[in-house]
């Protein structure tokens, strides 16, 4: 395995469980754009995965998705437009 150095996250909730994530720093800095931190990088990439998911379970599922899940994405789909300042649609260029 090639060396490079690495970054360890830590991601929190407000109940105290944590999860830390490796990653390498090469990774880090090719994804970063003008003064952006580690952690809002990998926010950003959290965030994109988490709408491409909830996208994925109400439109390209099988089967219709119950109100909880039709709930989550709508909040997912508001909160990824407040950080992007634009929508899933605009940003991926796929729409329903």
């Amino acid at each position: 395995m090639a060396y490079q150095d690495t970054a360890t996250l830590t991601i929190e909730t407000e109940d105290g469980t944590s999860d830390e994530l490796e990653i390498p720093t090469g990774l880090l800095d090719m994804l970063r754009e003008g003064d952006e931190s580690d952690p809002q990088i990998v926010g950003d990439i959290a965030m994109i995965g988490l709408a491409q998911r909830i996208h994925g379970a109400i439109h390209h599922a099988q089967g219709e998705p119950g109100e909880e899940v039709e709930a989550a994405e709508d909040v997912t789909m508001d909160l990824f437009e407040e950080r992007f300042g634009q929508t899933f649609a605009d940003m991926t260029g796929h729409d329903h």
